[in-house]
């Protein structure tokens, strides 16, 4: 992982600092925990609770590395300097289908916050890069799989 600059919302800092202290007081106990047992059923070379202990414990203190990281490397967005005249992280942005009159609320995030399925897109998204800078009214074409879709920005606000 480069050492990009990753934005966050102070909700999204939060998330992955409580994240971080899970992983390094609980997760780390109890695989650690997990290893203690499986040794304790003798050889550890044909061991399969071992091995999985094992590979749960790896895959921790990569995860820890990761968020150390990214939190190394965040730029928090305050959200009493996001401006609603224009789309940008951190704003609620409400648009509309040009072709099917559907809406859709997107709260606009860094990579490391988006969760598609909650509504939370990237702001390297292609619907986050062709909405980021637009202004109320504007309407944009995004690229996606199936051709080119129109968004009217409807509203922006501020979460």
């Amino acid at each position: 992982m480069s050492d990009k600059e990753v934005i966050l919302t102070q909700e999204g800092l939060k998330k992955l600092e409580d994240e971080l202290e899970h992983h390094k007081s609980v997760k780390r106990r109890e695989v650690a925990e997990r290893i203690k047992v499986a040794i304790g059923y003798g050889d550890i070379s044909e061991n399969s609770e071992y091995e999985d202990a094992k590979n749960e414990q790896a895959f921790i203190e990569g995860r820890v590395i990761t968020l150390e990281k990214l939190l190394r490397n965040a730029r928090i967005i305050n959200n009493d300097d996001i401006n609603t005249d224009f789309v940008s992280v951190g704003v609620t942005v409400t648009v509309e289908d040009v072709e099917f009159g559907d809406t859709v609320e997107y709260l606009i995030v860094g990579t490391a916050e988006s969760d598609p399925l909650n509504n939370k897109i990237s702001n390297e998204s292609p619907v986050g890069k062709a909405i980021l800078g637009k202004q109320r009214g504007a309407i944009v074409d995004v690229n996606v799989p199936q051709g080119v879709v129109q968004y009217k920005i409807i509203d922006i606000r501020k979460v």
